[in-house]
């Protein structure tokens, strides 16, 4: 990994920006391990997950660490091999995925298991470019059973501690509030865990809802969370996250969604090979899939006092 930073990363401020299916193809490749930002419902990268659909790329490996919708599509247009799974199949409180359920339980997908803590400290491993790290996380529960770590005696206490091994991406693909055209990005509320994905991650592609001027960054640049020199592609687009939540921009879409999950959930695959076609194959981008919800159905989702940022100060 610090080899290839070394030989394919650079320095030099120069424009990244792109449209979502030229950075798909030439960054996302055919047996890719593919690792996505946000959490859940919010901030997910779904412009770029269509995309990745709409190109039926396959075989892909991914990182199933606080993801939910995201993978789901993934999974649902057969672009999926295998998860590092830790909590996935449910849609939090709208119950079970019947597309993931599925492929698990027929063996289409593979998963190893670990938990939200164990992924997050592989990550950290990766981005701190060591090949492993100690951790107290999933000792004495099944999870190990399932999984690659390996349990040692530490040198300095005598104690047992897992060793987990270091997680770095071929690919990471991050939905973002802001960002330059060289790539530094700013993200509202919580970053979960991007900073830390993209610094592990060969290639990053960033989407964002606005693009702005460089000197918004250079007026405070506390706020970049992501440097421009982890970002190999910068998409703008507004409503990138939908069906997800963006933080003080829209709520997620739950109509959308639940329409989504009884389609999953039909025995009858043709059904979800039929809304595929309608809502990714059968559309040449995500500004057609924008026009096809309609602005008023969108407009909905932003229509909500609790969307303003909170003031700073008192």
């Amino acid at each position: 990994m610090r080899e290839f930073t070394r030989n394919n990363k650079t320095r030099a401020m120069i424009d990244k920006r792109m449209d979502v299916d030229e950075a798909v193809k030439k960054y996302v490749k055919n047996g890719d391990y593919i690792a996505m930002g946000g959490f859940g419902h919010i901030r997910i990268p779904m412009v770029t997950i269509y995309e990745i659909v709409r190109q039926r790329i396959k075989n892909l490996s991914v990182a199933g660490h606080t993801a939910v919708q995201d993978i789901d599509m993934l999974m649902a247009g057969g672009c999926v091999s295998n998860v590092d799974i830790a909590y996935v199949v449910g849609f939090e409180l709208r119950g079970l995925s019947g597309v993931q359920r599925r492929l698990f339980e027929s063996g289409q997908v593979k998963k190893t298991d670990y938990t939200n803590g164990a992924m997050s400290y592989r990550v950290r491993a990766g981005a701190q470019g060591i090949p492993f790290i100690p951790v107290k996380v999933m000792l004495g529960t099944d999870t190990m059973r399932h999984s690659p770590g390996k349990v040692v005696k530490c040198p300095f206490t005598g104690e047992k501690v897992l060793l987990l091994p270091a997680l770095n991406p071929d690919i990471c693909i991050v939905h973002v509030h802001r960002a330059d055209m060289y790539g530094n990005c700013q993200i509202d509320g919580h970053i979960v865990k991007d900073d830390l994905q993209v610094r592990a991650s060969k290639r990053v592609i960033v989407s964002c809802e606005e693009l702005v001027d460089t000197e918004v960054f250079r007026a405070d640049p506390g706020k970049t969370i992501i440097p421009f020199f982890m970002v190999d592609a910068v998409i703008e687009q507004p409503w990138g996250s939908h069906p997800g939540n963006m933080p003080y921009k829209y709520y997620f879409d739950h109509e959308f969604t639940e329409n989504y999950l009884t389609v999953g959930r039909n025995k009858d695959t043709s059904v979800m090979d039929k809304w595929l076609d309608e809502w990714v194959y059968s559309l040449d981008n995500f500004n057609d899939y924008i026009t096809k919800l309609g602005a008023a159905h969108l407009y909905k989702l932003r229509d909500d006092e609790f969307l303003r940022p909170p003031k700073r100060g008192k």
